[in-house]
């Protein structure tokens, strides 16, 4: 078994965001400034807390916010920044560079809620899920092999770090895990991971968390967090156990 924390976070502000338009894969936008603010606090809020393993978005957003992120850490600010195709936001087809409102008109007008709905040339949320997966295959594989020494036999005592209640402190749940991921991505992409986390994962939700809240889009530099163990006796590392920490949380804003 190797267990280990995983913090998704949303990229921070860019100019589109403030203006409500959608960007999707096709507008490559860098951060506003507020953006860079953001991250830079999310930086400092995250700065004691260790990362073994990167993992960011190609997208322009996605990987200032991490570089942002990394360089304000104390424990890790010369580890590597792996970026990831598969880690892109939803491609909402036609709707890019349109107002978020007026995809919110189309859904309407299709009698669907927002989230389920594809605009023409646009992903669906099931393709978005196969990308997630696929994600999480190639994740699971590179923290395996990275991380041998740290695979121990039979159970591992995640539980005791999300059983316990929970402070509000940056490295809640992660303080006695030695593997721990970070992971900076996009809001309508992390929003169908929650969805698959919590669904077809079957992810007990945290304590004291409203369910309405699970699917709701993160913030820009927005975290959410999970303790992830696997099976590694085969070829292929397992999904095991996850549990939530959090998700959605914005303190350092």
């Amino acid at each position: 078994m190797l267990a280990f924390g995983l913090t998704i976070v949303r990229h921070g502000e860019t100019q589109c965001n403030k203006d409500g338009l959608l960007q999707g894969q096709k507008i490559d936008s860098p951060l506003s400034e507020i953006g860079i603010q953001q991250s830079e606090a999310a930086g400092q809020y995250l700065r004691d807390v260790k990362f073994t393993n990167v993992f960011v978005s190609d997208m322009k957003r996605a990987k200032q916010t991490a570089e942002i992120i990394a360089r304000n850490n104390r424990t890790c600010p010369d580890i590597e920044l792996v970026a990831d195709p598969s880690l892109k936001e939803r491609s909402f087809g036609i709707a890019e560079g349109g107002r978020v409102i007026e995809m919110k008109n189309m859904a309407k007008a299709a009698g669907q809620p927002l989230p389920e709905f594809t605009p023409p040339e646009g992903e669906t949320m099931e393709q978005v899920k196969v990308r997630i997966k696929g994600f999480l295959k190639t994740m699971f594989h590179r923290i395996a092999n990275e991380h041998q020494d740290k695979i121990q036999d039979g159970g591992t005592s995640l539980a005791d770090e999300t059983d316990r209640a929970q402070a509000g402190l940056p490295d809640d749940g992660v303080l006695n895990v030695p593997v721990h991921a970070l992971v900076v991505g996009h809001g309508a992409y992390m929003s169908i991971a929650m969805k698959y986390f919590f669904e077809d994962l079957k992810c007990p939700m945290p304590h004291g968390l409203d369910p309405s809240q699970r699917y709701s889009i993160c913030p820009n530099t927005g975290m959410c967090r999970f303790l992830i163990t696997l099976k590694c006796n085969n070829v292929d590392p397992a999904l095991s156990d996850v549990k939530c920490v959090f998700i959605n949380r914005r303190d350092h804003n």
